[in-house]
């Protein structure tokens, strides 16, 4: 029987630069940690102001979009790349089915999930390497429920890895804000040290630049 440990969630934010005035559309990436048996979980969030969407991660010919480990991620045998593969009712029979690798709009199960990707070669990512693309996306529609924030921000991805690597990425994205304008956020990085430094470095004081279209 596998004994599920207590969860040790370490809370990280990367603040969308400093301004004087307030920002109406992307806030920020922020990031929680999970230690089990399989190692460490870490779920992504793209921070956005009340009422607003988050709808396409991707990247492009100008932006390519990266995610990388420097071990590989986890990938489950019964899991996919997308949270297509989450399915809750695998996870009584299937335990580690619940820290799989995928990436995801909103949402950390297959139920009631829209979200459609395009132009992303999954096969490395399957496989326990890394995620990249400067032709492809995921996605949601606005109308789809998932789209919008929940106390402020939108689940983006799951990588689960060895508790002593750690992982980066550089992604793009898009989103609207509640009075149906559209926000873009280009070149968005995040560096993520090993578990044991994150206390050395400090989250808070780590900022992402700002590059509209």
């Amino acid at each position: 029987m596998v004994v599920r440990k207590t969860p040790l969630i370490v809370s990280a934010l990367v603040v969308a630069g400093t301004s004087a005035t307030t920002i109406a559309d992307f806030q920020g990436i922020s990031v929680e940690a999970e230690s089990h048996a399989w190692g460490v979980t870490y779920q992504i969030f793209v921070d956005v102001d009340a009422g607003n969407q988050l709808n396409a991660v991707y990247g492009d010919a100008d932006n390519a979009l990266s995610v990388d480990s420097t071990g590989g991620f986890y990938q489950n045998a019964f899991g996919q790349a997308t949270v297509a593969g989450m399915n809750p009712a695998l996870f009584g029979v299937f335990p580690s089915l619940v820290y799989d690798s995928f990436v995801t709009i909103g949402l950390e199960t297959n139920v009631g999930n829209a979200m459609l990707d395009i132009g992303i070669d999954w096969t490395s990512f399957e496989g326990g390497g890394g995620i990249w693309t400067d032709n492809g996306s995921w996605f949601a529609t606005p109308d789809d429920s998932q789209v919008y924030e929940i106390d402020g921000r939108v689940m983006i991805m799951q990588l689960t890895m060895d508790e002593l690597e750690s992982f980066s990425f550089e992604i793009n994205l898009q989103g609207k804000n509640a009075d149906g304008s559209n926000w873009t956020e280009l070149g968005v990085p995040f560096p993520l040290p090993a578990p044991g430094a994150l206390a050395l470095l400090g989250f808070a004081g780590m900022t992402v630049r700002r590059r509209r279209r």
